[in-house]
């Protein structure tokens, strides 16, 4: 049949299983959104408030969903203004399909109006990117733009599309992608042969389970590597969920502000197990004494990451699960009683803690928050302190439950992702947990959050500082708050309701939970909580710059 390329697309988009897309219009992408309007009752498409909302939404979609998140912008300010995102996507390795619009192809590279070199500018943050100049090859280039965004490790990939390209005809046929892309490698028998061996002559092993094993749905397999060989478990921040947060043999988050007990089982490990990590600067801080006793097992599927940053003795590069299902059945059966019972003795000694005086507390509010959700919740989070609270004191049992930017650290991103998130999993309470500064950067989102009458729960823990910074300028800088506090005449009470949400203040703690069961009441729209918390709340433990990671502050 013959078609223009915008229709095109939404077939296309409709091959690739695509029922949600959240975008905002402009003039080239008139013809794209023309096609959108007759194919409603098959793809539904979400308004945001900014472009940037679309792209965190697109994300938080796809992180909860584990399905290709999409959005789309017009050409220019509209496509850089999903940068932010799509970067955001890149680091934490969400797989995105982002589809801008691009000026006529007669006008390519004559500063026409809303023109830039958006393939130019996300190169450096997207797996791939295209620019669409000939209607001919748009079918297949969308067709690859969603192979590559989900395969191997997944990623963001951008779709320019020149305007006279979606008014532009040709036919169209339904039919599966000719290009070969590159195939996973299997790990040799003898790789696989040496490393159950290391871990079975290991005496103190420790796993990091990473953000990875959620994407590559190996979950069941990290856990039972970690039951049946006795190996307790620490996760990074975007593994959170990976491996249950109530299992006796989770030590906690790892690194900067991990538990004293990760961190110190992994100053004492012989054999440091990481699997779907990338040894991030805030889980190794002072690569010359991390795990200073160990050998390095690194199970990944990204070849690039193996000595990236630490050096492996026992890479293993391919599918997760795959090569956690081959070590599994060559591990043995053990308890390695010694080991666990001191891990079990620094749980006792070093808990997480907060000092109970009265007032009222953010860790407080993030324990309200497991307890009345049950722990079933999907949780997504601004960045700063907000978003280490949320890791410490949310006891996460399955994956896809913590949604947060790790790697770009972008404030702002949470309550889109709440939206993206709450689209995606309908049966499911979503709440975003935030701080008055990465709120107020995106809270224009409340809009979009009330028009599609989502019943998400945004609980500001507001301090009216930028906490995170302050927190490094009171124990590095002498106390000299350089620009961090933001004691602004907000009442965001009064915002939310302007924008047709309910909203709640809360100033002591006994009033923490009636707000949080009232909340949690409403199915029709959003509601905002606004907890008032002390501006020097901080959190702890964390691991000054260059130290290593078993040097730790407490509170």
């Amino acid at each position: 049949m013959r078609l223009t390329g915008a229709e095109i697309l939404i077939e296309c988009l409709k091959e690739q299983g695509v029922d949600t897309i959240f975008g905002f219009p402009g003039g080239a992408v008139l013809n794209i959104y023309d096609a959108l309007y007759h194919a409603q009752k098959d793809i539904r498409h979400i308004l945001t408030s900014h472009e940037q909302g679309a792209a965190h939404a697109a994300d938080g979609y796809a992180r909860a969903s584990g399905k290709v998140g999409v959005c789309i912008a017009t050409s220019g300010p509209g496509a850089t203004n999903l940068v932010t995102g799509i970067a955001t996507a890149y680091m934490d390795s969400v797989p995105m399909v982002a589809i801008t619009g691009q000026v006529a192809t007669s006008l390519l590279g004559k500063d026409s109006f809303q023109e830039v070199d958006i393939t130019g500018i996300t190169m450096p943050i997207t797996k791939h990117n295209y620019i669409v100049k000939n209607v001919e090859t748009l079918a297949d280039t969308v067709r690859e733009a969603f192979v590559i965004a989900k395969s191997g490790r997944p990623g963001p990939v951008l779709i320019d599309i020149c305007k006279d390209v979606t008014a532009a005809q040709t036919e169209f046929h339904n039919r599966p992608l000719k290009r070969v892309f590159g195939v996973t490698p299997d790990v040799s028998e003898k790789d696989i042969e040496e490393a159950a061996e290391a871990i079975n002559n290991s005496l103190r092993p420790i796993i990091l389970s990473g953000g990875g094993v959620s994407i590559a749905g190996a979950c069941e397999e990290v856990r039972e590597l970690a039951e049946k060989a006795g190996i307790p478990v620490t996760t990074t921040l975007m593994g959170l969920g990976s491996f249950p947060g109530t299992h006796d043999l989770f030590t906690g988050l790892v690194g900067m502000h991990g538990s004293r007990t990760s961190n110190r089982a992994i100053a004492e490990t012989d054999l440091f197990i990481a699997i779907g990590a990338r040894f991030s600067d805030r889980v190794v801080s002072n690569v010359n004494k991390f795990a200073p006793n160990a050998k390095i097992m690194h199970i990944d599927i990204d070849h690039a990451e193996i000595g990236k940053n630490i050096v492996t003795h026992y890479p293993l590069v391919g599918d997760i699960k795959k090569i956690l299902k081959q070590l599994n059945a060559r591990v043995r059966e053990c308890s390695r009683t010694e080991w666990n019972k001191k891990i079990n003795e620094w749980k006792t000694s070093y808990p997480l803690k907060y000092e109970r005086n009265g007032s009222l507390k953010p860790h407080f509010v993030v324990e309200k928050i497991y307890e009345l959700t049950g722990g079933d919740a999907i949780i997504t989070t601004e960045v700063g302190q907000n978003q280490l609270w949320a890791a410490q004191f949310y006891k996460f049992k399955e994956p896809r439950q913590f949604i947060s930017s790790g790697g770009l650290g972008t404030m702002g991103y949470g309550l889109g992702a709440c939206i993206g998130a709450q689209i995606a999993r309908p049966d499911k309470k979503v709440i975003n947990i935030a701080g008055d500064g990465s709120f107020r950067m995106n809270c224009n989102e409340l809009a979009t959050a009330v028009e599609y009458r989502l019943p998400i729960i945004i609980a500001i823990l507001n301090n009216r500082v930028l906490g995170m910074v302050r927190q490094w300028q009171n124990l590095f800088y002498g106390g000299r708050y350089s620009s961090t506090t933001i004691d602004r005449s907000t009442d965001f009470v009064a915002l939310a309701k302007a924008y047709g949400a309910e909203g709640i203040n809360v100033t002591e703690p006994e009033e923490v939970e009636p707000a949080l069961t009232r909340a949690l009441e409403y199915v029709d729209r959003p509601v905002v909580i606004n907890f008032e918390i002390d501006r020097d709340e901080k959190v702890f433990p964390i691991v000054p710059p260059g130290a290593p990671i078993d040097e730790l502050i407490d509170e």
